[in-house]
This record gives C-alpha cells, structure tokens and sequence, in this order.
C-alpha cells in the first residue's frame, strides 16, 4: 500500500476569518465576509463589493506602511520580499504549524517539501516597472522582482523555513493550489517526501481585482448579502477576495507516530482540461465531469458515496452552468445526490487561493461535523433541478467530501477526502 496523506494542519487569513474557530463559525452559520469598497478612489467603477481581509493594511508599495494584525509575527528582515499575499501567506502557514505541532527547526531536514500557487503581485509589479520606465532602468527596487513575481511565496517561504526537499510554485489560475495540493498528495504517495506543506494566496487590491471587469466576470451588485450568490438566477459575475490557506499535508503514519491529530485524510485527485476556451468553461463541463470521474477512480469510490461536493461555482452565468451539468453527469445521472454548495457565497472568489481555501473548509466539515449551506441562493437556476443545495448549513458528518476547481484555459483540478475512522 502507498503511503496515505493526511492533513493535520490548517492556517487561515480569510475574509471571514483569521483563525480556525472564527471560519468555522462562519461557515456553519453562513455569515459573508463581504464590505462595500471603492477601488482606485473611482465611485464611477461598477465594481462595488469585495471579500475583505480585515485587519491588514498595504496603503501603498513600501513594506514600512504595511500593518497587520498583532497576534502575527513578521520579521521585517523577511517583509522586504514579500507581496502583501507573501505577509497572509506567512501569517496563514504559522497557524498551521502551530496546529500542527510543528517548529519551524523540524521543517529543513529535507523530509518536508513546499509548494505554493499565486498569480504574483500586479500591485508591486506595476510599481517596480514605472520606477524602472521612469528613471530609465538606472534605478530599480533589489527585491523587485523577488516580492512580485508568480513564485514570491516559494522564494520567500523556503528560504525563511530552510526548505530543503520539494519546492515548486504553480500557476494555472483559479485551479493553482488545488494543483499544489495534488501533485503534494503525490509526492507522499510516490514516497519522495514525508510531509508537504501547501499554501494558496492572492493580494487583495485593485489591480488584482478590477483586472477581471474587463472580461465582464465580476459582479456589479452593490448589496454585499446579495453580490456573491452562486447557482442563484439572478448571479451576476464573482466578488473578488485575497488572504491566504496553508495546509500540513503527511504520511498518515509520520503524523500517527508523532501523534498529530489527522483531520482529514486525502484519497484522490484528478484533472482534466476543456480543450475549449482560454477563458470560458466548456458549456457542458466536460473538462470537470472527466476530473470529477478521474478522482473517483482514483481513489475507488462510487459516486453514490460522496456525501458532500463543495463546488468551483464562482457566481457566474456561464462556470456555474457548465458545472452544474458536469455534477448532473457523475452524479444525478446515477441515482446520487450529495449535498452540494459553493462557500464562494461567502468569502468571495480568491482565485489562485480558492481551490486550497476551499479544501480547508472541506477538512473542516470532515473533522467537524458539518455541512456548509448554499448561501444566498434564493431562486435557483432551473438547470440545477435535481441538485440538493441545502439553504442551511446542515449538522451531518459527510463521509466523503469532493472538491472542485476550475481555471483559465480549462484546467479543471478535483479533490476527494475522507473523514478520518
């Protein structure tokens, strides 16, 4: 038998929280973290509500401005790398080992390797090449590069834990950590590293933001309880968010025989690509039917024993479409129904983030207990007759819980985990 990974550590900088009580408290209860904003200074903007991190502030591209909550550490040394989502990411990672039972001294033995998904920083990036254009490349920020670019969380992170065994950075868009937290998944079950630690993060500003209005994907809702409503007929486009997930991902039998607490043990994973658009999911949803059958083979399950999908549902008309007639396919088509809901209801879509964000919050209903509602869904499209969207979060202990992600290009990333016996 392969090795078994399982999560025993989980760190979150979220909109709807900073710790694991609160975000599961939200979640249970079905409370957004969404807040009105402007963005640019520009009310004339459509875009009116974001998934706020409250707490953190980046007024402006010098780290001396930066602020963050106090409960967190971060060595100013570190900063001068980092990208607003490098100081979630940090602040992310910390809570996960600590809940863990991890020191940082035990990561750098090369046992323990790191990979992270973000789509770098537009924020600093733009200001690092106007700096460089305005003094006609004379003059330029030495960590320019360092703290914007696509790979600034495993620069910063491996350098500042002495990572020794896999590092890796992945970029496929909103599918970006849940490719991490496969190909992690794999790492342990080849036997190359004991344990694997995952992170997903994304700033949180207007350039990363307000990009996605021209593509018509976000929501021009200004009622934050209303913005973000996937599945619902009268969705209108995502809510963007930032923050930041970390994930402890070990051999089951290194975390029991250090005695860790297993949350949640991870027991398939697929992918598949559309072949169809670099930005619009295919109008069937080919590519995450396949990923979804692919999980399930993978890990030698039936449909019909999955309790709970938490799904990509971004609040768009096309995706949520596209993915409600893939789950009808492996799922309806059969005879199963498992609950189904997008938490993106409530924290917003955190795209690179989303896919590992959203399987902490899978891991969280495993070991707690529960089953996350369809928030904000108030008149259901017609297409999802036959789905069971519970209006409520439900007080039942899935079994199974599958995890769907899909990305630009049509990278479609799938999770399966299990409630630990």
């Amino acid at each position: 038998m392969p090795p078994l990974p399982v999560i025993t550590g989980l760190g979150f900088i979220t909109s709807i929280g900073h710790e694991r009580s609160t975000v599961l408290r939200h979640l249970r209860e079905l409370q957004h973290g969404f807040e009105p904003v402007e963005f640019f200074g520009n009310s004339n903007l459509p875009v009116k509500v974001a998934g706020t991190v409250k707490g953190f502030s980046f007024p402006t591209p010098n780290w001396r401005d930066w602020t963050w909550p106090d409960q967190f550490s971060v060595d100013r040394e570190l900063l001068r790398g980092l990208a607003p989502h490098g100081v979630y990411a940090l602040c992310a990672l910390q809570q996960a080992l600590a809940e863990a039972g991890l020191a940082p001294a035990e990561l750098g033995d090369g046992t323990t390797g790191l990979f992270c998904a973000s789509a770098g920083s537009p924020f600093l990036l733009g200001n690092f090449l106007t700096q460089m254009h305005a003094t006609r490349g004379e003059r330029g920020n030495p960590m320019g590069i360092i703290s914007s670019i696509a790979g600034t969380l495993n620069f910063n992170l491996a350098a500042h834990y002495k990572i020794t065994g896999a590092v890796c950075g992945f970029v496929s868009a909103c599918a970006s950590s849940s490719h991490a937290l496969g190909y992690a998944m794999d790492e342990i079950r080849l036997g190359r590293q004991q344990r694997m630690l995952v992170v997903g993060a994304e700033d949180l500003t207007a350039e990363s933001v307000v990009s996605f209005s021209s593509l018509r994907a976000l929501s021009h809702n200004p009622d934050p309880a209303t913005a973000s409503r996937p599945f619902d007929r009268r969705r209108d486009g995502f809510v963007g968010t930032g923050g930041a997930v970390a994930l402890v991902v070990e051999d089951a039998t290194l975390a029991r025989k250090r005695g860790a607490r297993i949350q949640a043990e991870l027991v398939g994973w697929g992918q598949a690509g559309d072949g169809h658009s670099v930005a619009i999911s295919h109008p069937e949803g080919a590519g995450l039917r396949e990923a979804m059958r692919r999980t399930l083979a993978d890990a030698g399950v039936n449909a019909a024993d999955v309790g709970y999908v938490n799904a990509h549902a971004t609040s768009t008309p096309a995706g949520d479409r596209s993915e409600v007639l893939a789950l009808h396919s492996v799922f309806t088509s059969s005879g199963a129904r498992p609950r189904v809901s997008s938490t993106k209801a409530l924290t917003g879509h955190g795209l690179s983030l989303a896919g590992a964000m959203e399987a902490a919050f899978c891991t969280l209903a495993l070991s707690e207990g529960f089953i996350p509602g369809a928030a904000h869904l108030e008149e259901p499209d017609p297409v999802c007759d036959g789905l069971d969207l519970p209006p409520t979060s439900l007080e039942e202990a899935p079994r199974l819980a599958l995890n769907n992600s899909s990305g630009f290009g049509g990278s479609n990333v799938c999770h399966l985990l299990r409630r630990p016996a």
